[in-house]
């Protein structure tokens, strides 16, 4: 094999993780408004009309969720650097609150009850747990960056690792 097929399987494979990453970002157009409608009709159902409610974090866990998500949607559709920065702040806080009440679901089921976090979103597919990891992905990858017209600085061992990596 010569140098010239070796930069080909390089371009086939960058297509392709290319196409994953687009495809992410279909998912999140769809799915992050739905999980917020659902959450938050189940949660003001809960909060407000539900009779013998005596647990009232369940519910207020997952109208913070569907806040999230609302929010993480806007971020997603305000292709401005303001949005970009909104998506990955409410990403990064949507993960560690799965992970935290995903994990205190296990420890003190009673104090958690049935929320959408609750075992790291088992009763919604677990997308809870890697939908905001997805996103992330999506957020960071840099042609969507480019299009919210982001550019992370980064220090410079970053930037020459970056930039050895490239000349390869």
């Amino acid at each position: 094999m010569g140098e010239q097929d070796e930069g080909l399987g390089a371009t086939e494979s960058q297509s392709s993780a290319t196409e994953v990453v687009t495809a992410f970002g279909y998912i999140l157009a769809v799915s992050y408004p739905i999980l917020a409608l659902s959450t938050g009709v189940r949660a003001l159902f809960q909060l407000f009309f539900k009779e013998g409610v005596e647990n009232y974090l369940p519910p207020c866990l997952s109208l913070l969720a569907a806040v999230c998500y609302l929010t993480a949607t806007i971020g997603f559709a305000r292709r401005q650097r303001w949005g970009w920065w909104l998506s990955v702040s409410v990403l990064g806080l949507e993960t560690a609150l799965t992970l935290v009440v995903g994990g205190l679901s296990f420890a003190v089921p009673e104090v958690i009850g049935r929320t959408v976090w609750r075992h790291f979103g088992a009763d919604y597919g677990y997308f809870p747990l890697f939908q905001p990891l997805i996103g992330l992905v999506w957020l960071f990858w840099p042609p969507t960056m480019q299009r919210y017209g982001v550019r992370l600085r980064w220090p410079a061992v970053v930037r020459a690792s970056i930039a050895d990596g490239a000349g390869k």
